[in-house]
């Protein structure tokens, strides 16, 4: 009798004003290490959607799973999740909802919000969406180091504002199972000994990760958007962290 492996799909989600093809770099890359990938474009990164300043969280999250189901994905056959930035939020929203559709998380220069988190709790009332802002005032919020400059300039013309309803609801989180997923930590812009310790202390950004009971931690030295500064090493970390 003959048994079939079959390799979990592991899913690639990119952060805030991104879709699917933030990782073609990186999906160019996985074939050769092994793995089977796709990318998702969350609901309200969709240029083309009329209704995309309408989506929330929970329709980000009801996405994540569907496409999971839609390759094959099951509690038998639970999927790898690669989130950028932040796809944090809906990602917990799946952890928290669905762990046992997840074989592992890998937090790219990321990691699990806390409970009750809001992006954006002061975004004014009258805005619908929030657009890419100039390249100097991103750099006070995130590393741009590594980046090109037709990287920049293809982030610019690519990228669709962020729908305000996602900014403004509270992650809510409950399930402690969430803490129990096999995770990896890619620290690019912060080093691992750094966040780690901000973990310990508290910080309220990374205070979830002291409650992680399966963590592997990666440096890999960049700022913080590794697909496009370092999109093979970081196609190596995705192939070692789905092994």
């Amino acid at each position: 009798m003959t048994t079939t492996t079959h390799t979990p799909i592991t899913l690639l989600i990119a952060g805030h004003w991104l879709g699917a093809w933030a990782w073609d770099e990186v999906l160019a890359q996985l074939p050769a290490e092994g793995v089977e990938a796709t990318a998702l474009t969350l609901p309200g990164l969709d240029a083309a959607d009329p209704d995309r300043t309408l989506r929330t969280l929970d329709d980000q999250s009801a996405a994540i799973v569907d496409t999971i189901m839609l390759h094959g994905g099951s509690a038998d056959r639970p999927a790898t999740i690669v989130a950028h930035s932040g796809a944090n939020a809906p990602v917990c929203l799946v952890l928290d909802r669905h762990p046992e559709l997840i074989h592992r998380v890998v937090w790219v220069d990321s990691g699990p919000v806390t409970p009750g988190s809001v992006f954006a709790p002061d975004l004014p009332a009258e805005l619908t969406e929030l657009p890419l802002p100039p390249f100097d005032a991103l750099a006070e919020q995130a590393s741009l180091a590594g980046l090109t400059e037709l990287a920049l300039d293809r982030f610019r013309a690519r990228s669709v504002p962020e729908p305000a309803p996602v900014l403004r609801q509270p992650v809510e989180l409950g399930n402690p199972a969430r803490h129990d997923v096999p995770t990896t930590l890619v620290c690019c812009s912060i080093p691992s000994a750094q966040l780690l310790e901000l973990a310990r202390s508290g910080h309220p950004m990374f205070g979830e990760v002291t409650r992680l009971t399966q963590l592997d931690v990666v440096d890999l030295p960049t700022g913080h958007w590794p697909m496009w500064s370092r999109p093979a090493d970081l196609a190596r970390i995705i192939h070692r962290a789905t092994a």
